[in-house]
C-alpha cells in the first residue's frame, strides 16, 4: 500500500486534500459501518462525547442543517456542524461555532485520523474512504472542541452512512425524492428506507411533509425503534409567507408555539419548509419553545451558500446547486417568484443524474441554456448535454460552452445589461458546477 493510501501525515491544507482524494471517492459506496467504527473506535469514541441532530432527505439538508446550527447558536450552544460536499474550501464541510475549521485544527484533526486510519487499512478489505475519513476527523475535531450540540448531514442515504455512527436524539428528515437510485433503490419507498436508518431507538424524527408513500415508511420505522415522529401539517406547519428583497417573512406554527413576522434570510418556499423542520428540531432537542426574538435574530442572518444565492450586478447572477428533477423544480418556482425577467442558465450535470428531468423542470423558466461541462470527471459533456437540451428547448434556445467559466462569459453576453434591466443569469445544475462558478473572482 502506498504512503499516501495508508494516510501519512501531510503538512499543508493542500498536501492533505491530496491524501484524501488518494483514497476511495466519496461517491463509491460499500455499504458497512465496520470501518468507520473501527476507526473512531480506535480513536477513543468522539461520537459519543456530544449531542446531535441528524440531517437526511434528498434536497434541503445543507440549508436546514445550518439553519439548525443557527438557532442553536443563538441559543448559547457550542455548535458544530458536518456537511458535504463543498463549494470552494474542504473546509467548509467541517464548521465550529458557525465558522470553516480553522487550518491548524484540520491539519491536527487529519494527523490524528490518519495515524488510526492506516491501522484499519491493514485489516480491511477496503481503505478507509475519503468521505469515512473526513466524518471521522469532524466528530474528532467536535470532540476536541467540547462542542454541546453537533449538526450532521447524511452524505448519501442514512442507514450506511458513515455519519450514521452517531446516536442522534433528533433525526430530521428533508423530503425524500428519487436520487441516487443506482446505490439507495429505484423506488422511493426504497430509499425512504434507507433514509430512514438515521432514527435510533428512543429518537424524536422530525419530518418534512413528505408523499404517502415515504411517510409510511417513516411511521414504520418510527414505530419499530420507539422514536416520536413529529410531521409537517400536523405537528408543526409553516404558515403566512411573503418574499422580500433580502429573503422572505415567514410566520411558523412550531411544535409548541408559534413565531410570527420571521425575517428568513433564504429565499423561496422550499426554505420556509426547511426553516419548519429546523425550527422544530431544535425544539425537540432542547425540549421546549424558543424564544422569538432568538429565532427571528437567527434565521434573519443565517446564510446557505449556492442555494438560490443572488449575486448583485448587472446582470444578476443566481447560484444554485440543483442537481435532480425535485431540486430543479425548487428552482424554477423561485425564479418565477422572484421576477418576469430572462433568464439565462449556465447548465453542468453529472452524468449520473437525471439530466432529462432537470431539463424539463427548468424549460418553462429559463430562455437561453448554456450548456457546458463542470470540473468534475464525472461531468455529462458538455455535447451531450447540448443535444439533450435540445430536444427539451429546441435548438434555437441552446448553447454550448467549453466550461463553466467560458459559459459564465457566454450567458453574460446573452443577458441584457442595460438600465433597468430585470435579467437573471442563473448558475446551476451541480455543487461543482457553482464551485467553478465561484473560481470567476467577479462571482464569488
Amino acid at each position: 500500500m502506498s504512503a499516501v493510501a495508508a494516510g501519512a501525515p501531510a503538512v499543508s491544507l493542500t498536501g492533505v486534500e491530496q491524501h484524501l482524494l488518494a483514497r476511495w471517492p466519496e461517491t463509491r459506496m460499500d455499504p458497512t459501518l465496520d470501518r468507520v467504527a473501527l476507526l473512531l473506535g480506535l480513536l477513543g469514541r468522539p461520537e459519543t462525547e456530544f449531542r446531535s441532530i441528524h440531517l437526511t432527505g434528498t434536497n434541503g439538508k445543507t440549508s436546514t442543517a445550518r439553519m439548525v446550527e443557527a438557532l442553536l447558536a443563538a441559543s448559547r450552544s457550542r455548535t458544530g456542524r458536518f456537511t458535504s460536499p463543498h463549494l470552494e474550501s474542504i473546509r467548509e464541510r467541517i464548521s465550529l461555532e458557525q465558522r470553516p475549521i480553522d487550518v491548524p485544527r484540520f491539519l491536527r484533526s487529519y494527523q490524528a485520523v490518519a495515524e488510526q486510519a492506516a491501522l484499519v487499512d491493514a485489516v480491511s478489505t477496503h481503505p478507509v474512504s475519503f468521505f469515512e475519513m473526513t466524518v471521522a476527523m469532524a466528530y474528532h475535531a467536535f470532540a476536541d472542541h467540547r462542542v454541546d450540540a453537533a449538526v450532521v448531514e447524511v452524505g448519501m442515504g442514512g442507514r450506511w452512512d458513515a455519519t450514521n455512527v452517531i446516536h442522534a436524539e433528533v433525526a430530521a428528515i428533508l423530503p425524500v425524492a428519487l436520487d441516487h437510485t443506482d446505490y439507495l433503490g429505484p423506488t422511493v419507498e426504497a430509499i425512504a428506507a434507507e433514509k430512514a436508518g438515521i432514527i435510533k431507538r428512543g429518537a424524536v424524527a422530525v419530518s418534512a411533509r413528505q408523499p404517502d408513500e415515504v411517510a409510511a415508511v417513516l411511521r414504520a420505522r418510527a414505530d419499530a425503534v420507539g422514536a416520536d415522529l413529529r410531521v409537517e401539517g400536523r405537528d408543526f406547519a409553516v404558515g403566512r409567507r411573503s418574499p422580500t428583497a433580502r429573503g422572505q417573512l415567514v410566520s411558523f406554527r412550531g411544535l409548541h408555539r408559534t413565531y410570527d413576522d420571521v425575517p428568513l434570510a433564504v429565499h423561496g418556499e422550499h426554505q420556509a419548509q426547511n426553516a419548519a423542520v429546523a425550527i422544530a428540531s431544535v425544539e425537540a432537542f432542547l425540549g421546549g419553545p424558543l424564544d422569538v426574538d432568538l429565532v427571528r435574530r437567527a434565521l434573519r442572518q443565517v446564510t446557505s451558500p449556492g442555494r438560490f444565492e443572488i449575486r448583485a450586478g448587472s446582470p444578476r447572477v443566481v447560484l444554485d446547486v440543483a442537481h435532480n428533477p425535485h431540486g430543479a423544480r425548487a428552482l424554477a418556482r423561485n425564479l418565477a417568484e422572484h421576477g418576469p425577467g430572462r433568464t439565462i442558465a449556465v447548465l453542468a450535470v453529472m452524468g449520473d443524474k437525471d439530466v432529462a428531468g432537470v431539463l424539463r423542470e427548468l424549460e418553462t423558466v429559463v430562455d437561453t441554456v448554456v450548456c457546458a461541462r463542470n470540473s468534475s470527471p464525472r461531468s455529462l459533456p458538455a455535447e451531450e448535454l447540448a443535444a439533450r437540451a435540445t430536444d427539451v428547448f429546441g435548438a434555437s434556445r441552446v448553447r454550448r460552452a467549453t466550461d463553466v467559466p467560458s459559459g459564465l462569459a457566454a450567458a453574460r453576453a446573452l443577458a441584457d445589461t442595460g438600465p433597468g434591466s430585470t435579467d437573471v443569469v442563473l448558475v446551476t445544475g451541480s455543487v461543482v458546477t457553482v464551485g467553478d462558478a465561484c473560481s470567476v473572482p467577479t462571482d464569488c
